[in-house]
């Protein structure tokens, strides 16, 4: 898995604003923890694994919006490449900002909205679902990455069933 770090730490041309190019893709990287939603998001529409797992630190642990729970970024990308390679391989996400809260120089906890955007290579058909994500990122040598990070799917409380919150109705909103 180092080998997967090092090609945007270090091997994989690092472009100035923290963008990696990997082949011809270009990704963003943590270059500061309010950066994390974009970096995030940008690997995921990339659909590059290399460059997804250069967000997470190598002991990171990782829940799904289904609640599966992995640690250590090859077991990240192991749960991620076959989604990417089938039904989300032409999903874009969408991602919003909410907060950061610094826990110290070296900690910080990120939360951000993210909207799945679901193509047609799904067995579903084309459909949006919303999340909320939360990160704890942390800094070891001078490099921001996801220490951990989960997603919830925003769901009626009282039918389970997703919901989409509206766009633009503010980042503290209920959905």
């Amino acid at each position: 898995m180092d080998q997967i770090k090092s090609d945007c730490a270090s091997g994989g041309a690092v472009r100035s604003g923290g963008e990696c190019a990997i082949g011809e893709r270009r990704v963003s990287a943590i270059d500061r923890p309010e950066t994390a939603p974009d970096a995030f998001q940008s690997a995921w529409n990339a659909h590059d694994m290399t460059a997804f797992a250069s967000l997470f630190h190598d002991d990171a642990t990782f829940v799904n919006r289904f609640a599966h729970h992995v640690r250590g970024v090859s077991e990240i990308v192991a749960l991620h490449r076959p989604i990417h390679e089938t039904i989300y391989r032409d999903s874009t996400l969408d991602n919003e900002l909410i907060d950061v809260t610094m826990l110290g120089g070296d900690v910080a906890v990120v939360h951000f909205w993210s909207r799945l955007r679901i193509g047609p290579a799904h067995p579903a058909g084309a459909h949006d679902v919303d999340t909320l994500i939360l990160t704890v990122l942390t800094r070891r040598d001078r490099d921001w990455r996801i220490q951990a990070l989960e997603n919830v799917t925003l769901t009626n409380p009282r039918t389970g069933e997703p919901v989409l919150r509206p766009r633009g109705s503010g980042a503290h909103s209920p959905p």
